[in-house]
């Protein structure tokens, strides 16, 4: 009987590979991930190196340069005796490619640090009241009900204006409308991984409320949140971007992107560039997210890609 029965060998045997790995072949398989993730690490790594690329100081005055002048490139046909600008003159004569260059690291830690903070506040939240429940559960998501109530921007606006212009109090106004959002994706996914078996089988077993949030519900419950979180970013610094084009943001002479479109608004006929620029630098950073949340979508529940390829 024993030698009726055949014997596998190491290469028949399928490779079993974590859902971890999986995820991450299925992220680097899909199309428009690829592009955003490229998109993503150009902006990063222009961040990164913008003192090495930027040619000026993105708050010098170029006292010998000509307030809105147009792009000047050698290659190009730009006289040689005149000074290269590969974006042009700003309206305060200021290297318009340095500010653009040094906006990037600004926008960049925009969108990180206002949705980890919204990401932070509204999982604990989301987390308590999808866990506890009761009476606890209706009082936070009544709060979040009220501020879901105005339009995100308006929302903003409103409390920029009672806390007072400025960078930081935009991020902090951002990351305050964002609460909601991450709250309720938290605890959806908390009420639908707390009655499954394993955290039964962990309840029966003596483990605390606590561990059980802690170590069985939220790792379980992570999914829809990362996604969300990378999307998050793409709004966060459409947001910020603009509150600083309506003067609420970032203040003179910050090279943030918003801030550059709400200066030169009134010279997009005579003087396009200064608009263009930092416009299609946003246009791109936020495509680099969506891209890739996107992509995360689909990596994350394999059934999504599948009915897509039908």
């Amino acid at each position: 009987m024993e030698n009726a029965i055949p014997k596998l060998s190491a290469e028949a045997i399928p490779e079993r590979r974590s859902p971890t790995v999986e995820t991450i072949r299925r992220l680097f398989r899909h199309r428009s991930a690829q592009v955003g993730m490229i998109l993503l690490a150009f902006m990063i790594l222009i961040a990164i190196f913008a003192p090495v690329i930027a040619p000026y100081d993105p708050v010098a005055i170029l006292k010998e340069e000509t307030r809105r002048s147009a792009p000047c490139i050698h290659l190009l046909g730009c006289p040689q005796e005149q000074t290269q600008h590969l974006m042009g003159i700003d309206g305060n004569s200021r290297d318009l490619f340095s500010r653009v260059i040094y906006g990037s690291r600004l926008s960049l830690q925009i969108g990180f640090v206002t949705i980890t903070f919204a990401i932070i506040i509204g999982g604990i939240i989301g987390a308590l009241a999808g866990f506890i429940g009761g009476w606890l559960d209706n009082i936070l998501m009544r709060l979040m009900d009220v501020l879901l109530a105005f339009p995100s921007l308006l929302l903003a606006i409103a409390i920029v204006a009672v806390l007072g212009p400025g960078l930081r109090n935009a991020l902090l106004a951002i990351g305050i409308v964002s609460i909601p959002i991450y709250a309720r994706i938290v605890r959806a996914s908390v009420l639908s991984v707390k009655e499954l078996d394993f955290v039964s089988a962990s309840r029966a077993l003596g483990a605390s409320k606590l561990q059980l949030l802690l170590t069985k519900v939220m790792p379980n419950a992570l999914t829809p949140l990362i996604v969300r979180g990378t999307l998050g970013i793409a709004t966060a610094i459409l947001d910020a971007a603009g509150l600083s084009f309506l003067g609420l943001g970032a203040e003179k002479p910050i090279p943030e992107w918003g801030l550059m479109l709400g200066e030169e608004r009134n010279s997009i006929f005579n003087a396009p560039h200064l608009v263009f620029f930092p416009g299609l630098a946003i246009m791109i950073l936020v495509l680099s997210f969506n891209l890739l949340g996107d992509g995360l979508r689909d990596a994350l529940d394999p059934r999504l890609a599948q009915n897509r390829s039908k």
